[in-house]
Formats: C-alpha cells, sequence, structure tokens
C-alpha cells in the first residue's frame, strides 16, 4: 500500500512540475546577437530556459545560410524560430516559409518594424559601419575613395553580398552613397584590388581587424560595439560619398515563426519572450543594439554612445521589396564587376 502511495505522490509531483520542462525550441540565427560576454542572447536564453523549462536549441550562420538551411529542410523542418536580416527574412515570407504570428506586444512596434501580414517582426535595430585598426591606422579612412589606397592592398575585406546579410548591406549602401548601381559597381569593382577575397561571415572578420591582418573590414554596429571588449584595436567608422556626407540604414534583426516548425508552441512562446519590455530593455546595455519597443527608453551610457556615433550620419531607408525583386541580379552584376579586373 505504502509503494502505491508512494507511486501516486510522485506521479502527483511530477505534474505539478513546468509542463514544457522537457521540451525544446530551435532558433536559427544570423550571427551577432550571441557575440559579447555576457551576450544578449546568451542571458535571455537562460532567463527563458528558467521561466518555462524550455531548453534552446541554437543554430548560427550567415543571414542567408540560415534562411537556406531552412528552406533545404522544408520537407522535414528543423527549426522553430528564424532570426536574420533584411532581405533575407523577406525572401524567407516570399518563399513561404513563415508563419503569420501576433505576439504578446505586436502593439509597441512601430508598422515599420513589422510585416504588414504579421509574418516577421524587428527585434533589434542596428546600422551597418565599417571598423578599422585604431593601432595601425590612428585614424579612420574619411572616404569611400580612400579605400582604395594601395596600403590597403589584401588587408581589406568585406563579407558576401547576397551571403552575408552585412555584405548585402555593403552593396546597397555603396550604391547609395554613389548615386546608382552603375557607380557603385565601379566602385566595388576598383575595391576588389585591395580585398583580401570572399568572407560568408562578418563577425569573423572582426578578430582579423583587431589582429592587424586585416586594417579595414566591414560590419555593423550591435555587433561591432558587442565585440569591442574582446577587441580592443577596433573602431567603427562611417566613410563619406563623393557628395561628402556619411550615410547608412537601418537594418535589423528581425525574428520569426518558422513555418511547419516542430515545436511550434514553444517557437511562439521564445518569439513572446525576445520582443517582451524585460528583454528588450537590456538591448542597449547587453546586445549594444537599439530596442525597437515604443515603450522601451533606454537611457544607459551605451545607449547614448550608440547614438553619439550616428551623429552626422544621415539615415535613409531602404524598400526592401524592391531590393529583394532585384537582389538576384544585383549580386550577379556585383559578381560580374569584380570578376573583369
Amino acid at each position: 500500500m505504502k509503494t502505491k502511495l508512494a507511486l501516486v505522490a510522485a506521479l502527483l509531483a511530477a505534474t505539478a512540475m513546468p509542463a514544457l520542462a522537457d521540451g525544446v525550441v530551435t532558433i536559427y540565427s544570423a550571427d551577432g546577437l550571441h557575440d559579447g560576454d555576457p551576450s544578449w542572447l546568451g542571458n535571455q536564453f537562460d532567463a527563458f530556459t528558467k521561466e518555462t523549462g524550455i531548453k534552446i536549441q541554437y543554430v548560427e550562420a550567415g543571414s542567408s545560410g540560415v534562411v537556406d538551411r531552412i528552406a533545404k529542410e522544408k520537407s522535414n523542418t528543423q527549426a522553430d524560430v528564424l532570426v536574420t536580416l533584411p532581405p533575407f527574412m523577406q525572401k524567407a515570407a516570399a518563399d513561404d516559409l513563415l508563419e503569420a504570428y501576433s505576439p504578446a506586444g505586436a502593439d509597441k512596434i512601430a508598422d515599420h518594424d513589422k510585416d504588414a501580414d504579421g509574418r516577421y517582426y524587428a527585434m533589434v535595430n542596428n546600422y551597418p559601419n565599417f571598423i578599422y585598426n585604431a593601432e595601425v591606422l590612428k585614424e579612420a579612412p574619411k572616404t569611400y575613395d580612400d579605400l582604395l589606397d594601395p596600403k590597403f592592398k589584401q588587408k581589406l575585406q568585406y563579407s558576401t553580398p547576397g551571403q552575408a546579410g552585412d555584405g548585402t548591406a555593403l552593396m546597397l549602401q555603396t550604391f547609395h552613397a554613389f548615386g546608382s548601381k552603375e557607380k557603385g559597381l565601379e566602385f566595388l569593382k576598383k575595391l576588389q584590388v585591395n580585398n583580401l577575397g570572399p568572407s560568408a561571415s562578418t563577425g569573423k572578420l572582426t578578430a582579423l581587424v583587431n589582429k592587424g591582418e586585416l586594417y579595414v573590414a566591414n560590419g555593423d554596429m550591435q555587433m561591432n560595439t558587442a565585440q569591442s571588449a574582446d577587441n580592443p584595436n577596433i573602431k567603427i567608422f562611417f566613410p563619406e560619398g563623393p557628395d561628402g556626407k556619411k550615410t547608412a540604414f537601418a537594418l535589423p534583426y528581425y525574428i520569426a515563426l518558422v513555418k511547419g516548425g516542430p515545436n511550434a508552441d514553444n517557437g511562439k512562446k521564445l518569439v513572446d519572450f525576445l520582443l517582451s519590455a524585460d528583454a528588450q530593455k537590456q538591448i542597449s546595455s547587453v546586445a549594444r543594439g537599439f530596442p525597437v519597443r515604443t515603450d522601451v527608453k533606454p537611457d544607459d551610457e551605451t545607449f547614448k554612445n550608440l547614438n553619439a556615433m550616428l551623429e552626422g550620419v544621415e539615415i535613409w531607408t531602404p524598400d526592401w521589396a524592391k531590393v529583394l525583386d532585384t537582389l538576384k541580379d544585383d549580386v550577379a552584376a556585383y559578381n560580374q564587376a569584380i570578376s573583369s579586373n
């Protein structure tokens, strides 16, 4: 009798534990938000698991790479949540890889930061930039044309457009800075003389710049600021275009629910958690990025420093639908331009 009572007690105790204690959720993410110690995603994952009992399975790759992987796995979907940069999130939506979902707090995210059909939402705002080794160069290159200086031969590298989100952003930014795709491609063709070669990942370039193996590379504010503690020689800069203006555009990390994910309910919980006010309040201080919720107003020193970096930089907004429509042709034109030296 005692044995039976003990068994019943054990069963009751088990049912009193979190219902999803042995649950999992799989997130495929572009690199950047797991950088730094502590990292924002690392902190949030720990807090999420502590609160829900749901374990995180985290897979990281380039912005295009994570979307390509989901597409390849469409007949046997493995991911529940996707985090990536534009225009690759828009491509995932266009390819019917995402599930429409209205997360808790969606009304606190501005219309321009979310898909009209509810398939993806900005999670961390960010801006593409360049970095340089301040020990070697002493001062940042002032203009794009300065990057053509022979001293940068094999000492400059940027991530590959069409593969990396930041690399694609660099191509778009060049089109804007030079006033047209044709002039932008003409510049990138000249720059290829100094370019060390292709790179599928932007994040890996930071350590190379820090060590002086590279003098200049591309990046983004969130990632590079998060990496700066471990890479003290890097500094962020925005070069001037031919018109003398420094320009940049918002390049948010978007989050979405993957269509047909094996743990969709857990995926929804994770999306809700990462877009919550508590998580967003730590974006500037821990992730070194900009929160997207309109009800989160940071006042920490990192947030002030990030805004100071953007002083004098004119912000413009790409039409991501048009970018996606022409991306394949633009990448093909880019590859042709750099291979014709």
